[in-house]
């Protein structure tokens, strides 16, 4: 099996109004689908953000079943120029930031959560590119 890359992801959220006030109000996250009372879809660069209302999404249809519950997590890739006036944007936007490491070699992230708490990070490119 030769995978190229995680293409979509997926969170489970109370209010689809809500995820688009955060996803694409705040953060400024195109939004490319939705189905009213179902998921809203997002663009996040080449990957796609998924959110679902996990109780009407299990019930499945055209499509398996989607379900989850819980705080997930997901990381946001930026370029290393681009860090720190995202930051400052999440900060403007009166999203407090829970932490912000340094994972050495001059890589940086924060952390943040959405109105469901799901924990969701910032990472500057090329982060993992030099993990084997």
């Amino acid at each position: 099996m030769n995978i190229k890359k995680i293409k979509e992801t997926c969170l489970y959220v109370a209010d689809l109004e809500r995820a688009k006030a955060f996803y694409n109000g705040k953060l400024g996250l195109d939004m490319i689908g939705e189905v009213k009372g179902r998921h809203v879809f997002f663009r996040a660069g080449s990957s796609v953000l998924l959110c679902f209302i996990a109780d009407v999404s299990k019930d499945g249809g055209t499509l398996p079943p989607h379900f989850g519950a819980g705080q997930l997590h997901l990381a946001f890739e930026v370029e290393q120029t681009a860090y720190e006036s995202l930051k400052h944007k999440v900060q403007e936007q009166d999203i407090p930031i829970e932490q912000e490491y340094d994972w050495g070699g001059g890589y940086l992230s924060f952390y943040f959560r959405d109105p469901d708490s799901h924990l969701l990070e910032v990472v500057m490119e090329g982060m993992w590119e030099r993990a084997n």
